[in-house]
């Protein structure tokens, strides 16, 4: 892909601007809260950290994935969860805090797990360790993510109220923003964008299911409450695309527009499963209300 305007300048300024938006919603007290609930956030991070990179890269195994659209999918899965999390999360019935807590600790844990995962898939699916995002890059990818989310959060302890009345402004434009940058990645694969659907849709579908399955799961199996489990959920099953299509198209990093490709369709095709779950847990969530009031 040709180094231009969009991928070199614009897509790290958009991310910088939506992670500024998530440090706008963050306080000390969002990381700290993991030593009041230190169960919670092992079960959740490790599920995203571990199993689901393993579950990706079975279906990347499973249906025998050309090279850059497999690394393109276990970039996706090594991405951490973002604000829409949050949203999903409300409207489902979740403990949201624990959302919060969990984006904000794995936005941190991402800057060491995800060029793990990545330069591991590049080794093992192109066979080409010189194209990964080495340590010069990896700092690349630190000041892309944390930093804003630092000046957030700073501007947020010293102008609460600039804060607050900045929340919604940016959660709308984050939603533009992914909207956009999705519009540039099949733009620019226009040619072969059909051939991927083919070979990456039903992938990307299941990828977000069995993230929404697992995530749930898991942490009932391993006794948390409800609210919590539903929390976890939606954490592990919505990724945060715009980092990972900032990382896959900037010519300063992976620069690869076909390992984009996953994360555009991804971007598209979550919302209807996780919509379609979050209606679910919350229907059950306002009946088993119902049965207790009238036992």
């Amino acid at each position: 892909m040709n180094d231009s305007v969009l991928t070199s300048v614009l897509l790290p300024i958009a991310l910088a601007i939506i992670m500024l938006g998530l440090g706008l919603t963050l306080t000390v007290a969002d990381f700290t809260r993991v030593l009041r609930m230190p169960r919670a956030v092992i079960v959740a991070l490790g599920t995203q950290v571990l199993l689901l990179p393993a579950i990706c890269f079975g279906l990347v195994k499973l249906f025998d994935l050309a090279p850059a659209l497999a690394v393109g999918m276990m970039l996706l899965a090594a991405s951490p969860g973002g604000t829409t999390a949050n949203l999903f999360s409300h409207l489902a019935g979740g403990d949201v805090a624990l959302n919060v807590t969990l984006t904000a600790v794995n936005s941190v844990l991402a800057v060491i797990t995800l060029p793990i995962v990545v330069n591991l898939s590049l080794a093992h699916f192109v066979g080409d360790g010189e194209i990964g995002l080495q340590p010069a890059k990896m700092l690349q990818v630190f000041a892309i993510v944390l930093v804003p989310v630092a000046l957030g959060m700073l501007l947020r302890n010293k102008k609460p109220d600039f804060a607050e009345r900045m929340s919604r402004p940016v959660k709308l434009g984050s939603i533009l923003v992914l909207a956009l940058v999705v519009f540039a990645a099949i733009y620019t694969e226009r040619d072969n964008f059909l051939d991927y659907l083919a070979a990456v849709g039903v992938i990307a579908v299941l990828l977000n299911i069995l993230s929404l399955a697992f995530g749930y799961v898991v942490p009932k199996l391993a006794k948390l409450g409800e609210r919590q489990a539903i929390a976890c959920s939606m954490e592990i099953g919505i990724h945060n695309a715009t980092l990972a299509l900032t990382i896959a198209l900037s010519p300063s990093l992976l620069g690869n527009s076909e390992m984009a490709i996953p994360v555009a369709i991804y971007g598209i095709v979550m919302f209807i499963p996780t919509a379609a779950f979050a209606f679910y847990l919350s229907r059950r969530s306002t009946t088993d209300k119902s049965r207790l009031g009238t036992s």
